[in-house]
């Protein structure tokens, strides 16, 4: 992904960037790579988040911080679907996200856009609970230059978003500010520093008042202010000695600190440091070798999970053979040890191995499998709080998750007269032990000893998912312009598993769809461009228990059983975007999301932005 595909698409949150590509998912944060669990009650993330290939994973909860992540700044945006824990450690059991900052290039560049957009009423009129509109605005500036050997880029956001739920605003802002410098004496030798930090208030939305009329409105009893702070130091030093070696070490000095004005319990201060020595050695045309060491230590002060620290550290190495100029070939091998509060876990050894073949001039067949692993977070072994009427135990106890992809993959480049582009097919098998999964059960309290309801992390999951994906581009001259058309549908079949026995139990796994669809056709015609996109998913085939016990359901979400029987139907929704460029620098455009109105659902209730509309003044030079 490309900077412009979110410059002109109004698209102003990382997470709607990456939900809406084929075979990916994000609920409540989590996110999910064809099928994976990207959810489950304040869970750890799967997939890890990059950015300049350093984690950007909170220490704490082992979440992704969405809302810090530079777009302002970022020039591409990289996917890897499936478990890449080789190369990238804990957390990258079903994929990883690397956002690439921009570099500077000979010609100073800066870019900028103004944008505010209003929410439309929801189709359920009977959920219209405001007076006043529902206005979100945003603003973005960009620059980088070059000063002689130094590059230099800045970068700010700033949002302010009244909400379309009830006591779920936020309001963000956020700076950034690259540093890197070529050294003239020594030959290959660069070095710099990248600063990043946020600020952010808000009130997340947790749970419903009812599926009647208060299905945007938040139950007042969860409902909490939340100030939360980040702030991060990356140094970085660069040695390359022509094609042949290279040495990177990076760092990232990380800090995350959340207030709750009213929930003091549930203050937070979390620090990281994370560091990795990378060696890259090709020794002739046919081998290479990457390899290195990578370290992370953690430290948490809270009332809410308690103070804990934690170390990480990890060996890794790499090999690329080239024996033919048609074939590639890799293989790699990971080992890393978690410590959590001076106590040692087991150790992790996870490999990999892949292959492409160039089997015609525009033809490529792949084949890869890889090994991934999560360790539990803090706040899934140590967390203990209330939120209304939901209860969240701590569970010491759990364990890391384990996993396995495979994959194969057929790429075919395109030309059938004027029209270009490129085919990908592919089948996958993941294969998950001992997933974390918040049940709600019967649990005694860790203080007072009784017993009482509510959820807690604990490893229950063992999940298989068999897949396809198909994903195209297509491109033809128009006149004075060009018209294109993309897309791709994700197919799979998740289901559990008995490890006694290693056959399917016919059980789904929770919170997973069969199919994922995108279709986006579009337009660019002298200084007028024009694209619309349609998304379709199928029904979340299972959820948690407690939401349809009859004895547990009415006290967590009023009204969700009867809402769910009658509208998990899966969804297909619209969107659209115009613009036109006013001058060489200056372009406007209008965006309309959800054009359908359409009505659908995250995590059960949860209900996704209905209808809205933006406006984008935006610039580059």
């Amino acid at each position: 992904l490309k900077s412009g595909d979110f410059l002109d698409a109004h698209i102003t949150d990382a997470q709607e960037l990456i939900t809406k590509r084929p075979g990916i998912e994000i609920m409540d944060g989590q996110a999910s790579v064809r099928g994976g669990s990207g959810f489950s009650y304040g869970a750890g993330s799967r997939v890890m988040a990059l950015i300049d290939g350093l984690p950007v994973i909170a220490p704490d909860a082992g979440s992704i911080k969405w809302q810090f992540l530079p777009l302002e700044n970022i020039e591409q945006i990289e996917i890897i679907k499936g478990a890449s824990s080789v190369l990238y450690g804990s957390s990258a059991l079903n994929g990883v996200i690397n956002f690439r900052s921009a570099d500077a290039g000979l010609v100073p560049k800066t870019r900028f856009y103004l944008e505010s957009g209003i929410f439309t009423g929801p189709s359920d009129r009977n959920w219209l609970w405001w007076d006043n509109p529902r206005i979100y605005s945003s603003g973005s500036f960009m620059h980088l230059r070059k000063a002689g050997n130094t590059d230099l880029g800045i970068g700010a956001f700033i949002s302010l978003d009244n909400g379309y739920r009830k006591l779920n605003e936020e309001n963000l802002g956020r700076l950034s500010i690259r540093l890197k410098h070529l050294n003239s004496k020594i030959r290959g030798l660069t070095y710099g520093l990248n600063l990043n930090g946020g600020y952010t208030g808000k009130t997340d939305f947790v749970l419903w008042e009812d599926a009647e009329k208060g299905a945007l409105k938040q139950d007042t009893a969860t409902a909490s202010k939340l100030y939360g702070t980040f702030l991060a130091a990356d140094p970085f030093i660069s040695l390359k000695r022509g094609g042949a070696l290279a040495h990177d070490l990076r760092m990232r000095f990380q800090s995350f600190e959340n207030t709750f004005p009213v929930r003091t319990n549930n203050n937070s201060l979390a620090l990281s440091w994370y560091a990795e020595y990378q060696l890259n050695w090709k020794l002739n045309n046919i081998f290479g070798i990457t390899a290195g060491l990578a370290e992370q230590w953690s430290k948490v002060f809270s009332n809410f999970y308690g103070d804990h620290s934690q170390l990480n550290i990890a060996g890794f190495a790499q090999a690329e053979a080239v024996p033919l100029r048609t074939l590639r070939l890799t293989a790699g091998f990971r080992a890393e040890q978690n410590f959590l509060d001076g106590e040692a876990g087991r150790t992790v050894p996870v490999f990999r191995a892949g292959m492409n073949w160039q089997a015609a001039e525009f033809s490529f067949i792949r084949a890869s499998f890889g090994q991934g692993y999560r360790y539990p977070s803090i706040a899934e072994k140590f967390a203990s709080t209330t939120l209304g009427s939901v209860k969240i135990y701590p569970n010491p106890s759990v364990e890391p998750e384990t996993g396995w992809n495979g994959e194969i993959g057929f790429k075919q480049g395109l030309l059938a007269g004027k029209v270009r582009g490129e085919a990908d097919i592919s089948i996958f098998m993941s294969q998950n032990d001992d997933m974390i999964e918040y049940l709600f059960s019967i649990y005694p309290d860790p203080v007072t000893g009784e017993f009482g309801f509510g959820f807690r992390a604990t490893n229950v999951e063992q999940a298989r998912i068999y897949g396809g994906e198909i994903e195209f581009s297509l491109a033809r001259p128009a006149g004075s312009g060009n018209v294109y058309l993309s897309g791709g549908y994700t197919y799979i079949y998740p289901v559990e598993y008995d490890p006694n026995t290693s056959e399917n139990t016919g059980i789904w796994l929770k919170y997973r769809r069969k199919h994922s669809l995108k279709l986006s056709a579009g337009t660019v015609i002298g200084s007028f461009d024009a694209a619309l996109s349609l998304y379709a998913r199928s029904k979340i085939l299972n959820i948690d228990d407690v939401f349809l016990n009859p004895l547990t359901r009415e006290s967590i979400l009023p009204g969700f059983y009867d809402y769910w029987l009658e509208n998990n139907k899966g969804y297909i929704s619209l969107d659209c975007n115009a613009g036109y460029k006013i001058s060489r620098t200056l372009k406007l455009s209008l965006a309309v999301k959800n054009i359908t109105n359409t009505e659908y659902m995250g995590r059960p209730g949860d209900i996704q932005p209905h209808r809205n509309l933006s406006l984008r003044l935006s610039g580059e030079f």
